[in-house]
């Protein structure tokens, strides 16, 4: 390991993004909530300002993968398609099998310019985690509990919310629900075959209710569905651990423009259609690994500068009061004060841990327990 690389695997570094990011990110959160008096007002400049917070929040991780990491991203797509990407409104289709695939999501939206109004559809519970959560919630993402007869009644109409929503944004889904595995793959298939669907080699069987409502809200204000199917060069097993340490990865994306009017417009013929985009989806991961390129003319979108600008500001800002305050105490000698800075270091490890632990594979929902075989379903 070079020294560089020795540097960034020091633990004292991974606080110092850790610092910076809860600070500024409740700094942040706080200046969300002054805006809700905007609200009633002027909703649409509320929406701008909190487009702008949000980038101040969910850039510092992409700056985490494209900057400290060094990973790029390489796109394989139509060339016809490419000058349209950060133009226009899209639902982003997105395999879920690494744990920075919501990462890579979030860099190419900020390689297009539009990671501050970009949506997600999450699990509810991220909306009570504090900064992301609560930056998510100022930015109107839509929440699920995964739950049919409970989203009916929340996801469409925070969905038609968005139909007048002034600023371009990608809408990410995870059709698959969580992250795959060998035993929730197995599981999966079980439930595929029940259904008579075809088996899927590469990805879970896709749950077509969250897709088929958000294209029912969205269609005439979003003209496309791009569906991106992502890997990464040499067997990579990518984690945001490994992101921290500054490891680089290598990742391929493949991106389909799909128009809005090739989808149909009835729910079982679109649940039939993304079962069908699913099959190709595990054709083109096969050949993949078969050949280490996707189809299409391969592209690596430029770096904007932003990311970095924004961590290097917040830095700036808030780590040379702290280092002072930190001298201070230490000038001190007071074995109390040496005592209760060492447990905020031991706390601020713990919640590092915990923060990535939030994103590893084997710590995600139970869809893979036998014991919930029998609550999958679209």
């Amino acid at each position: 390991m070079d020294l560089v690389g020795l540097l960034k695997s020091q633990f004292l570094c991974h606080l110092v993004f850790c610092y910076v990011f809860i600070a500024s990110g409740l700094i942040v959160n706080t200046l969300q909530l002054f805006t809700l008096v905007l609200w009633p007002i002027n909703k649409q400049l509320f929406r701008k300002i909190n487009c702008r917070l949000s980038y101040c929040i969910s850039s510092q991780l992409v700056m985490l993968l494209e900057w400290w990491s060094g990973t790029e991203c390489t796109l394989y797509t139509d060339p016809r398609a490419y000058p349209k990407f950060g133009k226009e409104n899209a639902i982003v289709v997105l395999n879920h099998k690494f744990e920075i695939d919501f990462l890579c999501g979030w860099s190419l939206a900020e390689r297009f310019g539009i990671l501050g109004s970009s949506k997600v559809l999450a699990k509810k519970e991220l909306a009570y985690v504090p900064i992301i959560g609560w930056m998510w919630y100022f930015t109107e993402m839509i929440f699920c509990t995964r739950r049919w007869e409970q989203d009916r009644r929340t996801v469409a109409p925070s969905l038609l919310h968005l139909r007048d929503y002034p600023e371009k944004y990608f809408f990410l889904i995870h059709c698959e629900g969580t992250r795959f595995t060998e035993k929730k793959h197995q599981i999966s298939m079980q439930v595929a075959q029940a259904k008579g669907l075809p088996s899927l080699k590469h990805h879970l069987l896709p749950r077509t209710k969250g897709f088929t409502i958000t294209v029912r809200c969205l269609r005439d204000v979003v003209p496309a569905v791009y569906d991106c199917t992502l890997n990464f060069r040499n067997n990579e097993n990518p984690t945001l651990l490994g992101v921290l340490n500054g490891k680089k990865y290598h990742a391929d994306c493949y991106v389909r423009r799909i128009p809005m009017e090739d989808i149909p417009e009835d729910d079982d013929e679109c649940s039939a259609w993304l079962h069908k985009l699913y099959q190709e989806k595990d054709a083109f991961q096969e050949e993949y690994y078969r050949t280490g390129v996707f189809p299409e003319t391969p592209r690596v979108p430029a770096r904007r500068p932003w990311a970095l600008i924004n961590w290097l500001f917040w830095a700036s800002l808030l780590l040379y009061p702290f280092l002072q305050f930190l001298l201070s105490l230490i000038a001190s000698g007071s074995s109390m004060t040496l005592a209760s800075l060492l447990i905020v270091f031991c706390m601020a490890s713990v919640g590092v841990r915990w923060m990535i632990g939030v994103t590893e594979i084997d710590k995600g929902s139970a869809y893979g327990n036998i014991d919930h075989k029998q609550k999958q379903s679209d």
